[in-house]
């Protein structure tokens, strides 16, 4: 396929060497004031209006390679995009360059070694679709257009994840462009401190181009339990929740959520799925379809492709998005106490309280193999606000803080990369625990001028003790 140069401040096409910095893509360039311009600069949260000076597709991690000079060389901030669905917006700037990876659709499973090759392009739809094709699967979220490339490189939550780990504990290698333009091969034998890094560490050290993982068989569906309880009977379901899932099985995944229903009702809902057998399934999520009075109970075989796309009719692109999350070691009394009173002045009917369940697999594997640092942790719990109109920004957001506020005196006081918001250098502290100094030694080896900073951001310092990254 021909490269084509462009001269990325104006636009046009030439064959000649410029003085001005030149992207040489097989891809294309999309500039501020060309047709389409709007639409290439949208992402998932329809709340993120920001403007860049250039969207840059890229076809392969050549053209990473090339997008990176030609940032370099213009001194442009550079964000990077590949299924744009972070909270804060950052895979999109103001007058910089996005470096667009959604094109890179590439992916490979070998059913027989049971791993799979994917381009940062590919979505989790994409992914497990083709993984399923064999019944193998490994660690994704519940938003089918979310991208693996962010998911992975901040942890990655899923409903496998109790029993397999997370995603980045799924991660065997991982193709990479660094900040000096070279493309490198991180693994355990290569760049193995790079690789570290990767496993939890965001996009502070370079642009991941690939991903390979280890696979599991599963099958291809699930059994599946829900139950829906009435608000005034919400504080026993939570009792109840949180004593089932910090008792339960790794096999066992069971996530809640306080939610209101179109009529506007409140309710406590509990969704669980069993990862083995349909028969071991029934017996171990049986009490939650029994307990209580719920609304409604449901207790099916479900395809793990619908599992994995459960998310998508919740969380449409193009509707404002805030939320704030933290972990809990439990669901304690004076917790639900918040949680109940904070739920009830919620702005709107689409506005959530979400619990995730962790813990099990995750929590087996020692902090400091990863930059992941919150394995200890139960719960992932955080309210999502969710609107359409700008004039009710302010109201959205303030209740979504006022109810984070009243729950931080139960959290463990860490957070999950992934979902934090734009929230300054002591939350991503926060997200990293005693990994953070180490994070840094390795900032300073592969990006010491903190060229990808517009992340959850680790920033160099020679400052910090020397500790060899391993």
């Amino acid at each position: 396929m021909q490269r084509q140069t462009y001269d990325h401040l104006t636009g046009k096409s030439h064959s000649e060497p410029r003085s001005t910095p030149q992207l040489r893509l097989k891809g294309n360039v999309v500039l501020r004031g060309n047709a389409g311009y709007d639409e290439a600069r949208k992402v998932w949260n329809g709340a993120i209006d920001k403007k860049p000076a250039m969207i840059a597709y890229c076809a392969d991690a050549q053209d990473v390679v090339e997008a990176v000079i030609a940032a370099k060389s213009g001194a442009f901030p550079v964000a990077v995009r590949s299924g744009g669905h972070n909270v804060a917006g950052l895979s999109v700037c103001d007058g910089g360059m996005v470096i667009d990876l959604s094109r890179m659709k590439r992916i490979e499973v070998d059913p027989v070694r049971r791993t799979a090759r994917a381009e940062a392009g590919v979505d989790l739809g994409e992914f497990d679709r083709a993984t399923q094709a064999h019944g193998l699967a490994t660690t994704m979220g519940i938003n089918s257009d979310t991208g693996i490339a962010g998911l992975t490189l901040g942890g990655g939550f899923g409903k496998l994840g109790r029993k397999y780990g997370l995603t980045c504990d799924n991660l065997i290698a991982a193709e990479v462009v660094t900040a000096e333009g070279k493309i490198l091969k991180a693994s355990a034998t290569e760049h193995p401190d790079l690789f570290w890094g990767l496993r939890g560490g965001g996009g502070n050290f370079g642009i991941v181009t690939a991903f390979e993982y280890r696979l599991h068989s599963i099958g291809t569906s699930l059994l599946v339990a829900s139950a829906l309880h009435p608000y005034d009977q919400a504080r026993e379901a939570m009792q109840f929740y949180d004593e089932f899932a910090r008792n339960a099985a790794d096999e066992v995944n069971v996530d809640a959520a306080l939610v209101t229903l179109p009529s506007g009702d409140r309710f406590f809902s509990i969704t669980g799925c069993y990862v083995g057998s349909h028969h071991d399934g029934e017996r171990a999520l049986s009490p939650m379809v029994k307990f209580g009075s719920p609304a409604e109970t449901s207790l099916a075989t479900v395809p793990y492709l619908a599992i994995q796309s459960g998310g998508d009719a919740l969380f449409p692109r193009g509707r404002r998005y805030y939320w704030k999350a933290q972990f809990l070691r439990e669901i304690s009394a004076g917790a639900i106490d918040a949680l109940l009173d904070a739920y009830a002045t919620a702005p709107n009917a689409s506005s959530l309280l979400v619990f995730q369940h962790v813990g099990g697999a995750i929590a087996r594997v020692p902090t400091p193999e990863s930059p992941y640092a919150n394995r200890d942790a139960a719960f992932d719990c955080f309210p999502i606000a969710i609107w359409d109109d700008p004039a009710d920004d302010g109201a959205n957001m303030h209740w979504a803080r006022e109810l984070w506020s009243a729950v931080r005196p139960y959290s463990t006081g860490g957070v999950y990369a992934n979902n934090l918001g734009d929230e300054g250098e002591d939350r991503v502290r926060e997200a990293y625990g005693e990994n953070y100094a180490r994070l840094a030694v390795l900032k300073n080896k592969y990006d010491p001028t903190n060229f990808f900073r517009l992340n959850q951001n680790i920033k160099p310092t020679a400052s910090l003790p020397h500790t060899a990254a391993r």
